[in-house]
């Protein structure tokens, strides 16, 4: 099967390599030419795109001829820059979804589009998205320029926050201190569970719905970081008990009863 990944980063570069062992012909967009060389020692067939809002940077006819599957997996970038407008930017890409005639598009999308709220509720893929967000409600715009169209099939997939060996927050936050929502649930994925969960819908040939992927375990953000923490000999991180924690909890029963997924990695 030929495949496209538009946006081969941390975990695109990764699926790529799974898909080349499995024999897959594998195409990888990235951003800077730099990494050109890194995808091609990979066997993938690398490609250098950028989306604006005001149009493409690349040659996306080349990169999407002939796919029978193209997998999105570009960050937004709206925590950073929330003036970004991402909706327009996969705005610009769907008519070149649409003439290459491929017959299936998986997004990954995100768990933060579900509101945080103070009593944690949990959230399947049939729960109201947080409308008041701006961020939340762009990304389930972009979900629905993709399951509303009918020229080609698609997937959506709600990744929880992202770890890997060589990759945790634990990093990030270890030593810092007045951290919010210490009570709150987190809702974190490896990313060998992630690959698994992708390669699982590129099998599925019809569907047009949403799936979310996050582990079963949801202890609080406290009690995980500061475990995690101890256990890497990092600076255990400091919260912030003065206001009342936020979050919530993302169901992962649906695609691991319809599509057999077993999660292979824990978060700890």
């Amino acid at each position: 099967m030929k495949i496209s990944i538009l946006g081969c980063g941390w975990l695109g570069m990764e699926l790529g390599k799974r898909l080349r062992e499995e024999n897959h012909e594998v195409r990888g967009s990235v951003t800077r030419m730099e990494r050109m060389q890194e995808v091609r020692a990979a066997g993938i067939v690398p490609y250098s795109i950028k989306l604006f809002e005001k149009g493409i940077q690349g040659d996306i006819r080349s990169f999407l001829a002939g796919t029978n599957i193209l997998i999105l997996d570009i960050p937004p970038g709206l925590r950073k820059n929330p003036e970004v407008n991402f909706l327009k930017k996969i705005k610009k890409l769907i008519p070149h979804i649409e003439n290459s005639y491929l017959k299936k598009v998986i997004f990954t999308s995100s768990t933060s589009v579900y509101q945080d709220t103070e009593d944690y509720p949990v959230y399947d893929e049939e729960a109201d998205i947080d409308n008041s967000n701006n961020n939340a409600v762009q990304l389930r715009n972009v979900e629905l320029l993709f399951l509303n169209n009918e020229k080609f099939n698609a997937s959506i997939i709600r990744f929880g926050g992202l770890i890997g060996a060589e990759r945790h927050p634990v990093k990030y936050l270890s030593g810092k201190t007045g951290i919010s929502n210490p009570e709150a649930p987190v809702n974190l994925v490896h990313k060998e569970d992630c690959i698994a969960a992708v390669c699982k819908l590129i099998e599925k040939e019809k569907d047009n719905s949403v799936w979310n992927l996050v582990y079963p375990e949801h202890p609080s953000k406290k009690e995980y970081y500061t475990r995690i923490a101890r256990e890497r000999n990092f600076e255990v991180p400091e919260f912030d008990h003065s206001q009342p924690s936020k979050g919530k909890k993302i169901s992962s029963e649906k695609i691991r009863k319809e599509l057999n997924l077993e999660f292979s990695k824990t978060i700890w």
